[in-house]
């Protein structure tokens, strides 16, 4: 059934006006819209537009129609239009003709933004929850590793030694801005729609206010053109999960190069896995690859909803259909991406090698910093060593207390036990920096975020 049909129109819609119009995908919202509905008809009631008894009926019957989807029991049909049509045929298949009073005082347009809110609202919380599940789980990996240390990397280079679990924790902290992204977002998008009407309202009495307080939604809209034509608040859900997994695909190139042979830091459980067809000594980690490619597909889905709502004029236009699959893709990619890289993560097994001598080089220049030598002259000072002792095929490690003061006068002798990558991460003292201290200063700061999540 359509919400339009008969009045005006004397034919119905062309088989190919249905197949093009019609999309399927805001079923997902069937509780949402009635629980909307529910508030609705109570308010309707309230203020008078409902008899105490069409009240009832009505929220009895759709109580029951819950009841029908909360246990994946109701049945839609082929010619059901929408999520909103179904609801309301199912309620005149129960109530009769009393169900055309539902729609008193509301439209489609802001019926359609509100299932969206609530929908986001919901789906905000559980990616909260989840991604706050992913920050434990590098927690409890940082605190397993312990004081191993590795390079760190720039330019995919060797650059500082730093603590495996320093490294971890980077990415813990960008999931918590990750996790204060959505809740940020929540705030808008925890705002009620309802008795914005088509475009410009309602002649009769009802009362938002009241809708949204049934609702547990923390405010309601100031201006009804905006609430049924403004698509930011799904805009920015994507973009927060669009954030989310740029940071799980930049976790996953890491964890896949450490992976490597090359690299040999990592192997990750069976279970999580792959093998190939034709080679018989692979073991592939497919789910990074997987969390990599698809975070290329919500870039897309960024783009996509944003010029979705370029050039639309005021207020509703029918091309907002399309914002449902993009912001279900973008929610569905991270909620899947969370679980399965969370799962391998969590079988990790480490076993690093030791880092190159070179990333000591900077604290070799820093001790002549502390000697009041210029830092740029101290660096070129280093860099010549670093140069001497390439070309000889040697490295720090092979470097004596006599060849480093021959080296130049500025050196002493103790010079060397600084060129330790050990060493090197002990003797960081900056807020936040690559050492122990830092790392157990991290790790307390965060689980105190998790007690209170």
């Amino acid at each position: 059934m359509t919400l339009w049909s008969g009045g005006r129109f004397e034919e119905g819609p062309a088989e190919s006006l249905w197949r093009f119009t019609v999309d399927t995908s805001d079923r997902r919202m069937l509780v949402d819209d009635i629980t909307g509905s529910i508030a609705h008809a109570t308010m309707l009631g309230r203020v008078g537009l409902l008899t105490p008894d069409e009240a009832s009926l009505l929220l009895e019957a759709l109580g029951a129609i819950k009841d029908e989807a909360e246990a994946s029991r109701f049945v839609f049909l082929d010619t059901d239009e929408d999520v909103h049509s179904a609801v309301e045929r199912r309620l005149g298949e129960a109530i009769g003709d009393i169900a055309g009073k539902l729609h008193t005082g509301r439209s489609r347009n802001d019926q359609v933004a509100l299932d969206l809110r609530l929908y986001l609202k919901r789906s905000a919380r559980d990616r909260i929850s989840q991604l706050t599940g992913f920050i434990r789980v590098l927690v409890e990996l940082a605190e397993a590793v312990g004081d191993t240390v590795v390079p760190s990397y720039t330019h995919l280079q060797q650059a500082q030694a730093v603590p495996l679990a320093h490294h971890l924790l980077a990415y813990a902290w960008m999931f918590k801005r990750d996790i204060e992204r959505f809740s940020d977002a929540g705030k808008r998008i925890d705002v009620s729609p309802l008795g914005a009407g088509a475009s410009g309202g309602s002649s009769l009495p009802i009362d938002a206010g009241t809708s949204a307080e049934i609702l547990g939604l923390a405010s309601v809209f100031d201006n009804s053109m905006d609430a049924v034509g403004a698509r930011d608040f799904a805009s920015e859900y994507v973009w927060c999960a669009t954030q989310s997994m740029l940071h799980l695909s930049r976790l996953a190139e890491d964890l896949l190069l450490w992976s490597t042979s090359e690299f040999g830091w990592v192997t990750f459980s069976d279970s999580f896995t792959t093998g190939s067809s034709a080679m018989p000594h692979k073991k592939n980690a497919d789910i990074a690859e997987l969390v990599r490619g698809k975070a290329a597909t919500l870039v897309g889905d960024l783009t996509s909803i944003a010029a979705l709502q370029k050039g639309l004029p005021m207020t509703y236009n029918r091309d907002l259909q399309e914002d449902k699959r993009i912001v279900f893709h973008a929610d569905d990619v991270l909620a899947g991406s969370l679980e399965a890289l969370g799962g391998m993560l969590s079988t990790a097994d480490f076993h690093t090698p030791d880092p190159s001598d070179w990333v000591a080089a900077l604290d070799l220049a820093e001790i002549l910093v502390l000697r009041g030598i210029p830092f740029r002259e101290a660096h070129h000072l280093v860099g010549g060593l670093v140069a001497e002792l390439v070309a000889r095929g040697e490295s720090f490690a092979d470097l004596t207390a006599d060849q480093i003061t021959e080296f130049d006068a500025r050196f002493v002798a103790d010079d060397i036990a600084s060129v330790d990558p050990v060493r090197s991460m002990e003797d960081r003292v900056t807020h936040g920096g690559g050492s122990m201290a830092s790392v157990a200063v991290q790790l307390v700061a965060l689980e105190d975020f998790l007690a209170d999540s």
